[in-house]
């Protein structure tokens, strides 16, 4: 079988992350051939020394010219559903960044368009694949750890002033939230698919120390339909920086504390003393792989299934599930209500919106590749 053929549109800060799990996945299995970018000197720097691959600044021509297999998306939120719609409509696949989209009636959208085209969009969810994770969740399936109780996920990072400057990133147009939606949506989606179905949350948040639009501080208590509860934390002004991760099952605790990626070293699965009924910790032994939270975990994965012409994993229904927690944490910070998974409809602005005011004006201006 040929390799797929993949081009990366938008070569701002995040691309490295893509064009390195593109470089890690054999050559037989991935040819990167074309970077887009609407500053054509960023998408040329982009590709740096490597061959083959041609620099554009339209994604329309780009898909014309090269009929990639898979298209990867690093642009600003805003951009997601025109890019993902339009690379579905040209034959590719889509692997898009975070958050996926803008608003539950983007996603209905993205959606439509995968039915109409036979192709798929997968959300960017790297924590999930680092096998430390992946054992995890083969546990929890086989029922080793024992009924989930409790879940501790904090996104406590630092993001100065000059972060947000100038740039789309603090606007609900542009951005779609705060930390909530662009930093700590990582964890909570590794949180979420190892802890199982959530049915409320109650939030709050706040703008304490940055001059933006959006949140930089958010707090969620989160209901699970197994009766387990969570508390969830974002933040984007935390000096000390830290992603931690804690699930209290009944037979263990299973934990990760890092920052961006992760490996197994990060990791530890703790038991009571004296614990006899199972024994997590001889199965976590079986540990022999240590592969990272990264985005070539996750692009193989999806490769796999565009190989294979299924829907690929964080695609669909398991992308939905963390799109409509961001809405539900939102609605409930906003209006004070606590809010039940399916309760945010069509009828509803914060269906269209994450603030529920889908006619915002922008504060800035998203670039567009």
């Amino acid at each position: 079988m040929k390799p797929r053929r993949t081009a990366v549109v938008g070569a701002g800060r995040s691309v490295g992350n893509h064009l390195g799990a593109i470089d890690a996945l054999p050559s037989e299995r991935i040819q990167l051939v074309a970077i887009v970018d609407s500053d054509a000197t960023a998408a040329q720097r982009a590709i740096g020394a490597r061959e083959g691959v041609t620099a554009y600044s339209s994604m329309s021509t780009m898909l014309r010219a090269e009929s990639p297999d898979l298209v990867q998306i690093v642009t600003p939120p805003a951009t997601h559903l025109e890019l993902c719609v339009e690379a579905l409509e040209a034959g590719a696949w889509v692997l898009c960044e975070k958050p996926l989209c803008m608003s539950l009636a983007e996603f209905e959208s993205i959606a439509a368009a995968e039915g109409a085209t036979g192709g798929y969009v997968s959300a960017v969810s790297q924590w999930r694949y680092g096998s430390a994770a992946q054992l995890v969740r083969r546990l929890i399936d086989e029922g080793v750890l024992g009924r989930a109780l409790l879940g501790v996920c904090n996104t406590l990072w630092y993001r100065p002033e000059s972060y947000y400057t100038g740039s789309w990133h603090g606007s609900w147009a542009t951005d779609a939230g705060g930390p909530s939606a662009t930093l700590g949506i990582h964890l909570m989606d590794l949180c979420l698919w190892l802890m199982g179905e959530w049915t409320e949350v109650s939030a709050r948040m706040a703008t304490l120390a940055r001059d933006i639009e959006v949140e930089d501080v958010s707090l969620a208590t989160v209901s699970f339909a197994s009766g387990a509860l969570g508390s969830f934390v974002n933040s984007a002004v935390s000096p000390r920086q830290s992603s931690y991760l804690r699930l209290d099952f009944e037979h263990a605790t299973a934990e990760v504390d890092a920052l961006y990626r992760y490996s197994n070293a990060d990791w530890r699965l703790s038991v009571p003393d004296g614990a006899t009924r199972l024994d997590p910790l001889a199965r976590w032994r079986e540990l022999d792989q240590d592969r990272g939270g990264r985005h070539e975990a996750q692009l193989e994965r999806l490769l796999d299934a565009l190989d294979a012409g299924v829907r690929p994993p964080s695609s669909g229904d398991e992308a939905l599930r963390v799109l409509e927690f961001l809405a539900a944490l939102y609605k409930s910070a906003i209006t004070g209500e606590r809010v039940g998974r399916g309760s945010i409809t069509r009828d509803d602005p914060f269906f269209h919106a994450m603030n529920g005011r889908p006619a915002l004006a922008p504060r800035g201006t998203a670039r567009l590749p």
